[in-house]
């Protein structure tokens, strides 16, 4: 007990400030997820293809952006200057949600507020690195991952009580996310040190981005990995079409962001157990586990009836992200080269972000062209070509 407490001292101070400012972003970002699918459809008129252009373009951006963020932080050397680019991008278009009176400046403000998360991700992580001794990392990256969690659990509680607190005015309650937004900010720019120039990684080498000579080195293996990686990120369409699930099948508007809130606490659960039977028995089972469940999940809200068999299918959609994190990261890692990882994951990352701007859009068109269910069924259908492709995946291997 002794030796667990000197160690939760021993942290950086500016590991548990990174900690905090990712909380309160968290708090902030998740109010709105929980209320924005609602405030597009009900309020603005957007059409479920609209909602998905919007979330696809978004998170697509987030995807993309991330790729080139590890690289520019090393090589610009200043990894507080670009997380507080990042989460200060975020910061600034929290008011731009509840001033919004067409979907246009509502998909502005989420691009901009995606790509700040995309910017603000690998400098974040890099700075807990880069002040934290090697023996300590685990408990570092653990604890801001814990106050992250608790950040995107707490978000959308908050949304369901300022709701019911002002009688369902969205806009109202969406001026509350711009504060914790500035306190996230605020605690980056007071309490967390850079430790200065930082430019080599821990073998001494410059980190690359892509090396489009590299790209015929990587293997047959690889790409397979990618393609399976592209179909499974086509199953994982946005969460926006959950909430708005819910709310047709009677939820009432106030109660929309426990959608949010349930997968969050799913997910919280699940990740650290996933993580440790991915360090036991490798990658494949807990992916595997988490695309039957993705399935499940699909299948539920396809063919179910009510509210619980819908959050039944939340949960199940939470568990799937708890048991696939990042496990897609660990089998990229397997199947790249060591010298071409930096190229490996740079792609596959590009590849991703592509596959989730289709797999919104598709979703969307999807369900005002034919039906809810049939976005649904597709998700299913995509996930278990993913489940196929990865069992398969040993047998590429052995090739």
């Amino acid at each position: 007990m002794r030796a667990t407490t000197t160690t939760r001292k021993a942290l950086p101070p500016t590991v548990w400030a990174l900690g905090f400012t990712s909380l309160f972003m968290d708090v902030s970002s998740e109010l709105i997820h929980g209320l924005l699918p609602l405030f597009l459809v009900v309020n603005l008129g957007a059409s479920a293809a609209v909602l998905g252009l919007v979330e696809g373009i978004a998170e697509a951006a987030a995807q993309i952006v991330k790729v080139f963020s590890g690289w520019l932080s090393d090589t610009l050397r200043r990894r507080k200057a670009l997380a507080v680019a990042g989460y200060g991008l975020a910061a600034i278009t929290k008011p731009l949600f509840p001033l919004a009176s067409t979907v246009t400046l509502v998909a502005f403000a989420r691009l901009v507020d995606r790509i700040g998360k995309g910017i603000r991700g690998a400098p974040r992580d890099a700075l807990v690195a880069d002040v934290t001794p090697p023996a300590q990392r685990g408990a570092a990256f653990g604890l801001r991952q814990s106050l992250d969690t608790v950040g995107a659990t707490l978000g959308p509680l908050l949304a369901i009580g300022l709701m019911a607190l002002f009688n369902d005015d969205i806009r109202t309650v969406l001026w509350f996310a711009v504060i914790p937004a500035m306190i996230s900010v605020a605690i980056l720019l007071i309490f967390v040190r850079d430790p200065g120039p930082q430019h080599l990684l821990e073998d001494g080498t410059k980190r690359v981005l892509i090396k489009l000579r590299d790209l015929g080195g990587l293997g047959r293996f690889y790409w397979f990995v990618v393609g399976a990686g592209a179909v499974f990120t086509l199953a994982r369409f946005s969460e926006a079409f959950l909430v708005i699930r819910a709310y047709d099948a009677g939820l009432p508007l106030a109660l929309a962001p426990a959608v949010v809130a349930v997968m969050s606490i799913v997910f919280a659960l699940t990740a650290y157990p996933a993580g440790r039977l991915q360090d036991r028995f490798g990658a494949r089972p807990p992916l595997l586990a988490g695309l039957a469940a993705l399935i499940a999940a699909d299948l539920l809200l396809a063919f179910g009836s009510g509210l619980v068999a819908v959050f039944l299918a939340i949960g199940l959609w939470g568990l799937h992200l708890g048991l696939t994190q990042g496990v897609l990261s660990a089998l990229v890692a397997h199947a790249a080269p060591a010298n071409l990882r930096g190229t490996a994951f740079g792609v596959f990352g590009l590849t991703v972000g592509v596959a989730t701007l289709v797999a919104s859009l598709l979703a969307g068109i999807l369900w005002d062209a034919v039906s809810p269910e049939a976005t649904f069924l597709a998700g299913a259908g995509f996930a278990a070509a993913a489940l196929i492709a990865f069992v398969a995946l040993r047998l590429v291997e052995r090739a």
